[in-house]
């Protein structure tokens, strides 16, 4: 997968990039990041790429012409196919499933914009989509396109250690993670669960489905609405209600 991301910062992308899982599937070739720094499309002396917006009020707005150009410059450098996404707090929220869905695209441009944001005008023209990391703002796309790089880069096989940890983590199956112990067996007055060292794996599946069920219930409601449960969920959230309000009921 080859990305390109648009940015005033390159060196703060770069400076991301080694570390970690992300630096692993890049050492592997399982991905390329490159950069298109907007000021080298600034036709001025002075290399502006902001300016003030119409109709007044606060901040800066990215100029068209510059980042317009540094959009064509990084999307020619990118396989056919490849959408331009804008990071922004207006997108549609990027989720695992989208994440899984980017997996499959040979590559794709990010536009990482700062100030009060893009001129309309480039969002209409020169970019595909939208798409945001939460409901809240930050000072610019940069540290949101390191977010779903790393989000992509652990989905590429070969890039984790396990091929399973992906599978097998918070959002996979559209629910939180279950609960996770090491050594020492007891921390703080707290005992790790008996059934995760009881080497009977089919109750070991069973109570981290549980605590996922139970958790994803408890802390992320509007995820649990859409949560596919078949039987053997709903019997599992019974069981988990019920060991809640009568921790004793918990024979595992």
């Amino acid at each position: 997968m080859q990305i390109e991301i648009v940015t005033l910062f390159p060196e703060l992308i770069r400076s991301a990039l080694p570390h970690g899982i992300l630096g692993r599937a890049l050492e592997r070739g399982l991905l390329r990041v490159g950069t298109e720094d907007v000021r080298a499309h600034a036709r001025d002396v002075h290399r502006t790429v902001d300016d003030r917006p119409y109709g007044g009020g606060p901040g800066m707005v990215l100029k068209p012409e510059p980042l317009a150009a540094a959009i064509a410059a990084a999307a020619a450098r990118v396989p056919a196919g490849s959408p331009r996404i804008a990071l922004s707090a207006q997108g549609e929220l990027l989720t695992q499933a989208q994440l899984a869905r980017l997996r499959m695209l040979p590559g794709m441009v990010l536009i990482a914009g700062r100030y009060e944001g893009i001129d309309e005008r480039v969002l209409a023209t020169a970019v595909d989509r939208e798409l945001s990391i939460g409901d809240y703002v930050l000072t610019g796309g940069e540290l949101p396109a390191l977010v779903l790089i790393d989000g992509l880069a652990r989905l590429l096989p070969g890039a984790l250690g396990d091929a399973r940890s992906n599978v097998e983590e918070s959002f996979a199956a559209g629910l939180l993670d279950w609960p996770h112990y090491t050594r020492p067996e007891v921390y703080a007055g707290r005992r790790v669960p008996p059934v995760l060292s009881s080497g009977d794996h089919a109750a070991i599946r069973r109570w981290r489905m549980k605590q996922a069920i139970g958790r994803t219930w408890l802390r992320r409601p509007d995820l649990f609405a859409r949560a596919p449960l078949d039987a053997e969920g709903a019997e599992l959230l019974k069981e988990f209600l019920s060991e809640r309000h009568n921790p004793d009921a918990d024979a595992e």
